[in-house]
Order: C-alpha cells, then sequence, then structure tokens
C-alpha cells in the first residue's frame, strides 16, 4: 500500500499518515458560509481537500473514506444579506428571504466547485439540521464547568481547557495582548468565546434552556462533526486563516465535551491566495469569484491547474500569464490524452508525489514526462486522478492569435485536433503572411491554394498579417506531401 506522508500543524511536523481504522477513514473539511458567491480564495481549500480525498480513496478504497464538509447557513452576514433585500423592498418575511438566500448560494457554490472539477463530499451537513445536536452539546460543557451562561449568552470558559493554543503555538496571555477580543460585561475573561446567543425579533433563533437564540459560528463545526465522525477521526482541515481562532476553538469545545475522544488526529490547513503578487482585497479592484473567471472565459480545469501548480502549504499567487500557460500545457496534454482509454500504470508517474504531503508541483513534473514521451493513455489516468477532467471541448477548438518575426497571425479551429495539425496550421499561416509582406503575391497565392486544398483557409484581414481557418476537410498528410511542412 502506498505510504502518505502528511505535514500536521498540530504537531508541526510530516508525518506517516496511519488511519484511525483503514476501513473507515474519516475527514472534515470546514466549508462556506452561504451569503454570498465564493470568490477565488474560497476555492482554494476545495481543490486542496478535494485532491486529498481522491488520493485517499485511490489508496484505501471509494467505500473507505467518508469526506464531510459542512454548510453554515446561519450567520449574521446571512441575515444582513436578506436585510438587504428586504430594505430594497421585498415585502416577504426575513425567515423566507434568508432561505431563498442560503438555498440560492449553496446553489451557486456547487455549480462553480463543479466547474472546478471537485467531487461532492460524502455529506454536506447544514447547520440548520444540527441545532439539537449544538444545544446539547453546550448543555454537557455547563454542566462539566467549560461553560457558563450570561444574560441570555452562553460563554466557553477558555481557561478551563490546559490545552488552549497549542494548534497556533501561542499562549492564551499571548493572544490577548496580540489580538482584538470583544469585550462584553457578562464575560469573565476576555478570551471567553460564544456558544449560544440571543436572537431578538425576525432574526432566525430556537427555542433553548437559555433562551431563544441561535449558535456560535465554532461550536456547529464541533457538533457536525462529532455526530457524522464520532469523538475520534482522522484529519480535519480548512484554510490556515482558521486555525486561529476557529479551529482552536473547536478543539477546545470537543475534547471538553469529549475527553474520551482525540478529536482530530492530523490538523492541515492551506496556504492563502494573493492576485498578481497582492492581497485579493476589493479596495484594491483584484477581488473576483470563481463564477467571474469562468463567464470570462477561463475554464475550471484552468483554474485547477493553477492552484495545483502551488504547493498548497505556500502562498499561491495568481496571475493572468499562469492562466496563460496553464491552458496552453492543458490544450496541449488533452489533445494526446483524451482519444486514449485510461492506463493505470501511469498512475505511478504522479501517486508519489502526491503521497509526499499533497506535493503537486512534483506531480506536475510526473505529467510533463508523460507528455514528453508521448504516453497518451498514461497521461489521461494521471490527469483524471488529479481532477484534470476536461469538463467541454474548449480545448479541441477555439481562435489564438500569435506574433512571430513581426507578424499577426490568427488561428481558429473546431472539434479535435493534434498538436501536429495545429504546429502545421501556424507554419503556413505564418509563412503565407511572411510572402505577402514580401510582397511575392504569387507564391502566396500558390500557398493559399494549396492549402486551401488540404483543408486551411488563409485570409487577408485588417486586423492581423493573416488569418488562417482550419475547415473539416483538413487534411495533415494531404499538405505534408505537397512540401509544406
Amino acid at each position: 500500500m502506498t505510504d502518505i506522508q502528511l505535514y500536521n500543524t498540530r504537531t508541526r511536523r510530516k508525518e506517516r499518515f496511519e488511519p484511525l481504522d483503514p476501513a473507515n477513514l474519516r475527514m472534515y473539511v470546514c466549508g462556506p458560509t452561504v451569503y454570498d458567491r465564493a470568490h477565488l480564495g474560497n476555492a482554494r481549500p476545495v481543490v486542496t481537500f478535494d485532491l486529498l480525498f481522491r488520493l485517499l480513496r485511490h489508496v484505501y478504497g471509494t467505500d473507505h473514506v467518508t469526506y464531510v464538509r459542512n454548510f453554515t447557513d446561519v450567520d449574521d452576514k446571512i441575515n444582513a444579506a436578506a436585510l438587504a433585500r428586504k430594505q430594497a423592498g421585498d415585502p416577504r418575511p426575513l425567515e423566507e428571504l434568508i432561505r431563498e438566500r442560503t438555498e440560492e448560494t449553496i446553489g451557486w457554490y456547487h455549480a462553480d466547485m463543479d466547474a472546478l472539477g471537485a467531487l461532492r463530499p460524502s455529506q454536506e451537513p447544514r447547520a440548520t439540521e444540527f441545532i439539537g445536536q449544538m444545544i446539547a452539546m453546550i448543555g454537557d460543557l455547563i454542566e462539566k464547568g467549560h461553560a457558563y451562561a450570561a444574560e441570555g449568552h452562553v460563554m466557553f470558559r477558555v481557561r478551563s481547557y490546559k490545552d488552549y493554543g497549542a494548534l497556533s503555538g501561542r499562549s492564551v496571555d499571548d493572544m490577548i495582548a496580540g489580538a482584538r477580543v470583544e469585550v462584553a460585561p457578562f464575560k469573565e475573561d476576555p478570551m471567553d468565546f460564544v456558544l449560544w446567543k440571543p436572537s431578538d425579533g425576525d432574526l432566525p433563533g430556537w427555542d433553548s434552556p437559555w433562551g431563544r437564540g441561535r449558535p456560535g459560528w465554532h461550536i456547529e463545526c464541533s457538533a457536525m462533526s462529532h455526530e457524522l465522525l464520532g469523538d475520534s477521526f482522522d484529519i480535519h482541515g480548512g484554510g490556515i486563516d482558521l486555525q486561529f481562532p476557529h479551529h482552536e476553538n473547536e478543539i477546545a469545545q470537543s475534547c471538553c465535551a469529549h475527553p474520551e475522544g482525540g478529536f482530530a488526529k492530523v490538523w492541515m490547513h492551506n496556504e492563502m491566495l494573493q492576485v498578481e503578487g497582492r492581497k485579493m482585497s476589493k479596495s484594491l479592484g483584484n477581488f473576483f469569484t470563481v463564477r467571474d473567471l469562468l463567464e470570462q472565459g477561463v475554464p475550471g480545469e484552468v483554474i485547477r491547474f493553477v492552484f495545483l501548480s502551488t504547493h498548497y502549504r505556500s502562498p499561491m499567487d495568481w496571475t493572468d500569464e499562469k492562466a496563460r500557460e496553464a491552458k496552453e500545457t492543458l490544450r496541449t496534454w488533452f489533445r494526446l490524452s483524451q482519444p486514449e482509454q485510461p492506463d493505470p500504470y501511469g498512475l505511478h508517474s504522479v501517486v508519489p508525489g502526491l503521497a509526499n504531503d499533497l506535493n503537486t508541483p512534483e506531480a506536475i513534473r510526473g505529467l510533463h514526462m508523460l507528455a514528453t514521451h508521448g504516453e497518451g493513455a498514461q497521461l489521461r489516468a494521471a490527469l483524471d486522478l488529479l481532477g484534470l477532467t476536461p469538463s467541454s471541448d474548449w480545448w479541441c477548438k477555439g481562435k489564438e492569435d500569435r506574433s512571430e518575426d513581426g507578424l499577426m497571425v490568427g488561428l481558429g479551429w473546431s472539434g479535435s485536433r493534434s498538436s501536429d495539425e495545429i504546429d502545421l496550421a501556424w507554419k503556413l499561416a505564418f509563412r503565407w503572411a511572411g510572402l505577402r509582406r514580401d510582397r511575392n503575391y504569387p507564391a502566396a497565392d500558390a500557398l493559399r491554394k494549396a492549402a486551401l486544398l488540404g483543408g486551411l483557409e488563409l485570409r487577408a484581414t485588417k486586423n492581423a498579417d493573416a488569418d488562417a481557418e482550419i475547415l473539416d476537410s483538413f487534411d495533415l498528410t494531404a499538405l505534408n506531401g505537397m512540401g509544406l511542412e
């Protein structure tokens, strides 16, 4: 069996992965708060842990891996989005607007992540479906002295958990000194955090021993992971921005509520994303969603490939140039691999890299090697494992512009075209444009007629030196036979 090494954030070292039960491997990843479109940074953990899910299924078997990723569908941001609709004139009750917003956003999320080649998790629980379990867990924490009720709130008593801060490597006092904490008169300690808070008016709320209210963010994941995966499971993942306070608080709650278990054995975090070397920000004008890129014509496989080109524990920089390079690389690979039936032997070129703490740059070097040696069937199997399967035929048709030796040429095609066909078409188009530039019109006209007989139409254009179109009748053998290669 493949030996998998994973970096454990909690121990700060790479470790040999040994599942608690190889026949029942369990992973929990924090999912989105569903109030708006997923931005590009939201997609990085999706791709990272989808890849891990694929690797674990490959090694341990599809039926032996459970992947849970939640939807937070009760949150102040969701309430604010619904309130904005109401203030804009929507007459419906706020509760109905909230439900509509969450359903709409979950639909968007699924469509966008599907486009990135991400498999749906085994289970996708919604926080509102587990309110009873949250209330029970909070009550248990109060009974054990780890939480207290005050003015309609329930607060977790942070100093009651001696290992608080182990994940992020900071003491409670250091955290207080270096962080902004909410000051409230009912808090025993500035670091205590909310497990339950009151709901007023039309805001979503549920009856509880502490009054009508709704859960705090952190308790949601603790309750859902325990209900679905037990008090001990293998892997907990998410973005590095969740390490503190969200994951730190999850550990404290869960270990205090279920001291007989170990909660998550391995903690994994992906690093943050930048755009053109700068933090993504609306104020900088470089903030965009996954849907923005898809609608601009960037295929989901290209977005995924750019993500995979950087190791998940390194900061990632999205650039237009990387997207262009990724598109051309995938176009070449898809042309080589898609006509073939997958050959599982190709997995030997990528699995060792993936098993080395998801070392995707190493795996991509394996893909390049397969492509260089023309191993189309093996390449297809390797691409499929990495989730780089084309979702449409963008790679076998399109319109490109290239410049060479001072000439600008456009080339269009449809259908599945080999790299040899594309290369020959470019050569002919540039040769024709060069003859016209040199005013050698008789030779240019002879070339144009010969190329048309072979299925390549060459045209003059106002915006470029030449415009070429590969026709359905394109015959590589005929063109080569004319000595035009």
